[in-house]
């Protein structure tokens, strides 16, 4: 709303913040509703809410979701999905907690270990190029810059 340059006026409607509560509320419900491994709009949008609203649900249904779903997607899909996770993890790092963090970790790093020890695999739609990748080399590199992070996590 800042950018936008509607913030100030949004103010002066003076919106109660148990409405507001409920509007993040809900779009927390929709957003988790619509995680998918066809594309991640919406795991992009949790994260985006993760910034500026504080709720542990968020990591918890994309923990949820990717536990069920992300090993059986392309190998683009499981890196999209394993950076998102770690940025709510430090997003939501004052409101979840440690075990639930180390809970994320893990299958984050189990994800990451899954892209590099299978072959390259890309579904039609996701050329390599979108996300800064040549080959499988570079999507290793990338790989191993996500697990040493994870390793040096210190809670």
């Amino acid at each position: 709303m800042h950018r936008d340059g509607v913030f100030e006026e949004y103010k002066t409607y003076g919106i109660e913040s148990q409405i507001e509560m409920d509007w993040y509320n809900e779009w927390i419900d929709n957003y988790t509703n619509q995680l998918s491994i066809r594309d991640w709009d919406a795991i992009t949008s949790l994260e985006s809410l993760a910034k500026y609203y504080q709720d542990s649900r968020i990591l918890d249904h994309v923990i949820t979701f990717a536990s069920r779903h992300i090993m059986g997607a392309d190998s683009i899909v499981k890196l999209m999905y394993a950076e998102k996770l770690m940025d709510l993890i430090k997003s939501l790092k004052k409101v979840v907690s440690r075990e639930i963090r180390h809970s994320a970790y893990q299958l984050t790093y189990k994800i990451l270990e899954d892209i590099i020890s299978k072959p390259l695999i890309v579904d039609p739609g996701h050329e390599l190029s979108q996300y800064h990748l040549k080959d499988k080399k570079s999507l290793n590199s990338r790989v191993k810059k996500s697990m040493d992070e994870i390793r040096n996590v210190r809670d």
